[in-house]
């Protein structure tokens, strides 16, 4: 992605000294000496970071940030440059939502870096399938997924529900199959009937069982050559789980009703938001299928210990968003940055992009405030923000999390099967959810 900084600096000398660094390290860059030329600038054209002394020919910095404040149009990530004496006005721009501040005289490389730092988070159009994100956690991931690729271990990818597990799975299958033509079979072990499972996995002949018109194949069988990704296979039956084993394990599988077994070859990448250990001491997982698909663990964090991503997925939704509407991309109020940042997201990424969509569809502002990504319930996490109630994090998370699942369930009219996929759970797993956090139509 080529980045175009907005320079505004009346001062000569250092005007000419940052011009000359930013191009030195590759970064275009537009000079502008005054307040008004530059807003006619950012009026017209998208800047990746806007620097910008406080005190212009014309105007003030913060005049000129409110300006843009006022148009509603996307803003770029602004940097503004003070004197000792202006320090109050740039704190003030912070509160507005301005990235940062320094104060002269600076090093022009503690400058460089914030730049660089703030470009690295802007999400090209053209963005790889194999990216994961800009937090570090996250790119240790992307790391390792070259050499995964190279392999044919069974990986187990673990996290909370809506981590970004699939993500994993995806960006691991594209680096194993860069031309795109294998195919990538994803399922959902929670959210198949344990009648149907064996049948979808496995597959059928005519005539197997009633209502068995046509042969089907399964999902190894659709996956074969490919990825085959089993998504929440801690929600698998023990029955279910022995006659897995025996695939894995055969390299081959026999469709309901079928007298010859067919071979399969294929990836098996699965993912959990269980704890299979203690599943497998409580006799509701078998140790040694576990093992099978436990060769290469890959733990994904979750969405609100990885503050970067927040922003880098909101970018990507958003775009996404608007892409499909034909229209510009929705931007962000500075004080909804705030409020994704103090919001510890129970439903991790997958709530973030229903929180996303859902205020692309009733807000009719280009830029996002709080009230549109959160509703009514953007004051009680304004009183929390402001210190007026005292909670530890894990009280935090499941009040969130009740709320959470409440407005789905709301959403959904209390269907449960509706509700738990939009969640990206199963039925049962929503039902103890329920249990454990007191929700009920009447309640």
């Amino acid at each position: 992605m080529n980045h175009r900084i907005c320079l505004i600096e009346d001062d000569e000398i250092l005007g000419e000294a940052l011009v000359e660094r930013f191009e030195e390290d590759a970064l275009g860059c537009n000079w502008f000496k005054d307040g008004a030329s530059a807003l006619r600038a950012l009026r017209q054209h998208d800047y990746s970071v806007v620097v910008s002394d406080i005190h212009l020919p014309d105007l003030t910095g913060e005049a000129l940030y409110k300006k843009l404040l006022d148009a509603g149009r996307p803003l770029p990530t602004f940097i503004f440059i003070t004197g000792y004496g202006a320090v109050d006005q740039a704190v003030r721009l912070l509160k507005l939502g301005a990235e940062d501040y320094l104060t002269k005289p600076f090093e022009v490389a503690e400058l460089l870096e914030k730049v660089h730092h703030l470009c690295e988070q802007l999400i090209p159009a053209d963005t790889p399938g194999l990216a994961l994100g800009v937090s570090p956690e996250m790119k240790s991931i992307e790391a390792i997924l070259p050499r995964l690729a190279a392999s044919a271990s069974t990986v187990l990818i673990t996290g909370e529900s809506g981590a970004g597990k699939e993500y994993v799975a995806r960006a691991l299958h594209a680096a194993t199959d860069p031309d795109a033509s294998k195919p990538f079979v994803a399922v959902n072990c929670g959210a198949i009937p344990e009648p149907l499972l064996e049948a979808e996995l496995f597959g059928h002949v005519k005539g197997a069982f009633t209502g068995a018109v046509h042969s089907k194949r399964g999902f190894f069988e659709q996956a074969d050559g490919g990825t085959l990704f089993l998504d929440e296979i801690g929600d698998m039956p023990l029955t279910m789980q022995v006659k897995l084993l025996r695939a894995i394990q055969d390299g081959q599988i026999t469709r309901i009703g079928a007298e010859r077994a067919t071979p399969v070859e294929l990836r098996l990448l699965c993912a959990t938001h269980r704890d299979l250990t203690e599943m497998i001491t409580e006799g509701t997982f078998r140790e040694d299928l576990y093992y099978r698909i436990n060769v290469v663990n890959i733990h994904v964090p979750p969405l609100r210990d990885r503050a970067d991503d927040i922003f880098w997925h909101t970018q990507m939704f958003l775009a996404e968003l608007a892409a499909k509407e034909g229209a510009s991309p929705r931007t962000l109020h500075p004080r909804s940055e705030q409020a994704l940042l103090a919001y510890p997201w129970p439903g991790n990424i997958r709530e973030l992009r229903n929180c996303l969509e859902r205020a692309c569809v009733f807000s009719q502002s280009m830029v996002l405030t709080p009230e549109d990504l959160f509703g009514d319930a953007w004051q009680s996490m304004l009183s929390r923000l402001n210190g007026q109630q005292k909670e530890s994090l894990a009280d935090h998370i499941i009040l969130h999390e009740r709320d959470y699942i409440r407005r789905v369930l709301t959403e959904n009219e209390w269907r449960i099967a509706d509700s738990a996929n939009t969640l990206g759970i199963s039925r049962k797993t929503l039902w103890d959810k329920m249990r454990k956090l007191g929700l009920s139509k009447t309640g």
